[in-house]
């Protein structure tokens, strides 16, 4: 590590940034909210219902809260998503029916919506407004690995909370703390880092026409569309299925020969908290590597399909176990899903980048942000249907079949 790079993580502002994403993941409700929603009377398809509406809600609210940041100031629109954050929490723990877990999400999709790119733009320019630009990827990748440990970390303690009180609706109040926290922490950033708050310059019809153009344009590539799709497709299916690894987790832990507590619900929420670390400390790994994987290969079209494969076969694998009652091997064949998605995710910006200019990048990477929010939208409530008429097992292999099925129609080619 050279003397500037040094410098620059000595610097209080690396701690608060460090610090933001620590306290950003500290989300002890993650590893329970299927759970939480299925003991609160909730079906399999209601539950896919609730994904997709936050995929929707966010896909509408990402352009508007980027010129939400621009009008009032990156600090300000970041700790108004801790607001709505807060907020989803209160009416996650108060709801007790579908109608009130839709208002819920609701919120929580807005705090997502208003945060999402917007500390990045704001390490960015601090970095620049240092001279330091060509330190971006260690810098941030630094205050990234933060946010790693903040998962990891509120795996275990969520897991401890469950067993200590016995009440998965609790740790959504115990997640308002650091909230709390980094609300005031970002409110203390200095106020440079807001940016340009002179009024936005483009107006919301423009940015979404904007969208729509790049849009239609990557119709006309066939290239370009299939790596959009490509990319699109797996993270879909990610954002659709990840969380049903938590019933996975659940038989699992019931079915295992030594009983720690006498209550299932505490037997249970250990092993999840405690698989839950296991698996991001595991995605951490892989981001990490993603780029010496991709190296194996002469063109990133290849492991891009690769991975895709994989994937979809981990999850059909996956059903397959969980449906004739071999609980380990499916949670081990489900957390391939989750790595693989860690994996694969600079593969596709690579794949992506070689088809373009840098000028229509950030936009082409915004089509496929609201390409995966689309297709998750659709995927979610039917993956969840499924489950309800066939169980969870049965409806990853279907899923999977089906969406292989149709790989044709993205499945990418060596760049030209």
């Amino acid at each position: 590590m050279d003397a500037q790079l040094k410098a620059l993580l000595k610097d209080r502002q690396y701690a608060k940034f460090s610090a933001y994403g620590f306290l950003k993941n500290l989300r002890f409700f993650e590893p329970f909210l299927v759970l939480y929603l299925l003991s609160k009377g909730l079906s399999f398809t209601e539950i896919g219902v609730l994904i997709g509406l936050r995929e929707l809600v966010v896909m509408i609210a990402e352009i508007p809260s980027g010129l939400i940041a621009d009008a009032l100031g990156r600090r300000r629109t970041l700790a108004s998503s801790f607001v709505f954050y807060m907020i989803s929490f209160i009416a996650f723990f108060v709801s007790q029916n579908f109608v009130g877990f839709m208002v819920a999400m609701f919120f929580f999709a807005v705090g997502d919506a208003f945060r999402t790119g917007v500390h990045k733009a704001m390490i960015f320019e601090y970095l620049q407004r240092q001279q330091r630009q060509n330190y971006k990827t260690d810098y941030y990748g630094r205050t990234r690995s933060w946010s790693q440990m903040g998962t990891a970390l509120s795996s275990l303690l969520a897991g401890a909370f469950v067993v200590l009180t016995g009440d998965y609706g609790l740790i959504f109040l115990f997640s308002i703390v650091p909230y709390i926290a980094d609300l005031l922490l970002v409110m203390s950033y200095p106020k440079w880092l807001d940016g340009d708050t002179d009024g936005a310059k483009v107006s919301v019809g423009e940015r979404f026409k904007i969208v729509w153009k790049a849009f239609l344009a990557s119709l006309k590539n066939a290239f370009m569309l299939r790596g959009l799709t490509n990319n699109a497709v797996h993270s879909a299916f990610y954002a659709s299925a990840k969380d049903y690894l938590q019933p996975l987790l659940k038989a699992l832990a019931l079915s295992l020969p030594i009983q720690l507590f006498q209550e299932d619900e505490k037997q249970a929420a250990m092993i999840i908290g405690l698989v839950y670390f296991l698996i991001y400390v595991g995605t951490s790994f892989m981001s990490r590597y993603a780029g010496n994987f991709a190296k194996l290969f002469n063109q990133p079209s290849k492991p891009l399909n690769l991975t895709l494969i994989l994937g979809l076969v981990a999850g059909i694998v996956s059903g397959f176990f969980f449906q004739f009652g071999f609980e380990l091997m499916a949670v081990l064949f489900f957390m391939v899903i989750l790595f693989n998605e860690n994996l694969r995710k600079p593969i596709g910006t690579a794949y992506v980048a070689a088809l373009t200019d840098q000028k229509s990048m950030a936009t082409l990477l915004s089509v496929q942000s609201q390409l995966k929010a689309l297709l998750a939208a659709i995927f979610a409530p039917l993956i969840g249907f499924l489950a309800d008429q066939f169980g969870v097992g049965n409806a990853l292999i279907i899923f999977g079949v089906a969406v292989i099925e149709m790989s044709p129609f993205y499945w990418v080619k060596r760049v030209r």
